[in-house]
């Protein structure tokens, strides 16, 4: 007798529920794949001389007075008041007491995860001037804008972290915005987050924050939060950034040192002496945060982008990133290091097949790349001057296969499967053997927010597209979004540092600062 096929609504119903279904955070990332490495040892020692031939030879621009003492005191070459020439043995030892694996403790202890060798997490975009919202109309973005990627953060199962500023609140004072921004990433989500260093002392009022929500002697021995610090390529970095990045090792919080790299506009127009610069760069604030605190935590980073020789517009997603992203996991693993990249870039003004291809084509790239913190991997796109609603949960759909791939192989239940092929036989099917239904939700992803069925089915539920499904489930997801408990005398002391700052910080005309 021939079986009859489902009803539709019942294929509805299940795809609804599917929709609606809230997962666990997925744990931390432990790669199981082997990884690109496409520079042999002596392609990567060629790398490492020729890095500290530019910071012995050529120098770097510590415009700090502060660094530059620090500087002095280990005995570092200065030149030009502020040219800091370092000698390539101080440089490795220095290096050496950074450590290899960094444990980031969440407000949720489930929820606490590692960076490091194999374990990789992935952190949402930040820092977008624009936002297209739940209705897909690009416009300035508000703190609510803001509290609701902390939420869709919170809920996605492949997101590890709610970041900081994933839009910028427009509707508030430039001054006081790092203060709103921490408390929304720590209020809406038990995650572990990110710390604005958008001057040094916005970083203290962050870490004092942090000092609030777990204790000042907690943070002398847990990671509780990440700083981004950016170098100004080529080989300079600033005294706002070193500021931000002193008050983080002093409170032994781990820093993402990033080199902000255009290959071709501030690096050569060529890969690996790009790589070259970059890693000078990198290593010159690595070894300056050990200089600040011996043994503190650092993240070898990068903001990596190449510039049309065209337009010198930055693009996402070509050939020579992904080949960048793979030299330098190289370089961090010879330095023993974790390190942090840029994921789901894109540069397209729309979510269409452009945002897809060049997002998709990164996120290959830096998994098979062996990244530990993998930045910017939910809602990147206009090169990053807007963050998506429906771009942020495709992507967060794509980093949860892209986890799955990376995994590796499962073998736990082989012997059970291949049992399961005399039963059927030939000619036979699987779909109700007793193997299957046990196993079939996690034997093959299935996504989400991906259409697969036939045109005609497609059509009878309405001819959505990726961009509409993803809008749909954005507002499933927010409907269920239960706000994570925060201890009520934490919460209320967070408010009140947060009002006494803003009472002592200026804030006149901030408003009108917008951009």
């Amino acid at each position: 007798m021939r079986e009859t096929m489902p009803r539709r609504g019942g294929r509805e119903t299940r795809r609804k529920s599917r929709l609606n279904k809230v997962d666990p955070m997925l744990p931390t990332l432990k790669r199981g794949l082997p990884l690109v490495e496409p520079m042999s040892p002596d392609q990567v020692q060629r790398i490492d001389n020729a890095s500290m031939d530019i910071l012995e030879n050529v120098g770097v621009v510590f415009r700090d007075p502060q660094a530059i003492r620090d500087w002095q005191s280990v005995g570092a070459d200065i030149r030009d008041g502020d040219r800091v020439y370092l000698d390539r043995g101080l440089v490795c030892e220095l290096i050496s007491t950074i450590p290899s694996d960094i444990t980031l403790h969440a407000r949720d202890p489930e929820k606490t995860v590692d960076l490091g060798g194999p374990n990789s997490i992935f952190v949402p975009m930040t820092g977008a001037p624009y936002v297209r919202g739940l209705d897909d109309v690009r416009r300035a973005p508000t703190l609510d804008d803001l509290a609701m990627f902390h939420k869709l953060s919170h809920m996605l199962p492949a997101m590890h972290s709610s970041a900081h500023h994933i839009v910028e609140p427009m509707d508030h004072a430039i001054s006081h915005r790092h203060l709103r921004i921490t408390y929304s990433s720590m209020k809406h989500s038990d995650k572990t987050f990110m710390g604005m260093t958008t001057s040094a002392k916005n970083a203290e009022d962050v870490l004092d924050m942090c000092a609030l929500l777990f204790g000042e002697e907690y943070l002398e021995t847990h990671a509780v939060v990440t700083g981004n610090c950016n170098g100004n390529s080529p080989l300079v970095w600033d005294e706002v950034m070193l500021g931000a990045m002193r008050a983080f090792n002093r409170r032994n919080q781990p820093v993402l040192c990033s080199p902000f790299v255009l290959g071709g506009a501030n690096t050569p127009a060529s890969t690996a002496p790009a790589v070259a610069q970059l890693n000078a760069e990198a290593l010159s604030a690595l070894a300056y945060t050990q200089v600040v605190r011996r043994g503190c935590p650092a993240i070898y980073g990068h903001f990596l982008s190449t510039v049309s020789m065209a337009s010198g517009a930055p693009m996402a997603g070509t050939p020579e990133i992904s080949l960048m992203n793979f030299m330098i996991g190289q370089m961090a693993r010879h330095y023993g290091v974790p390190w942090r990249s840029s994921n789901t870039l894109g540069g397209s003004k729309v979510l269409d097949a452009q945002a897809g291809y060049e997002s998709s084509t990164t996120l290959m790239a830096v998994l098979m790349s062996g990244a530990n913190y993998i930045w910017h991997s939910a809602g990147w796109n206009e090169a990053g001057m807007h963050c998506s609603v429906a771009k942020f949960m495709l992507d967060a759909e794509q980093c949860a296969m892209g986890y799955r791939m990376a995994e590796g192989i499962r073998w736990d239940d082989f012997d059970e499967a291949l049992a399961a092929i005399p039963e059927v036989g030939p000619g036979g099917h699987y779909l109700g053997h007793a193997h299957t239904l046990a196993n079939f939700e996690r034997a093959f992803f299935m996504p989400r927010l991906f259409d697969n069925n036939s045109i005609e089915q497609w059509i009878a539920d309405g001819s959505e597209d990726a961009t509409a499904r993803a809008l749909a489930a954005a507002k499933k997801t927010l409907d269920s979004y239960i706000e994570p408990t925060l201890d009520i005398a934490v919460d209320d002391a967070l408010k009140d540092y947060i009002a006494r700052r803003e009472r002592e910080i200026p804030a006149a005309d901030a408003l009108n600062q917008t951009h």
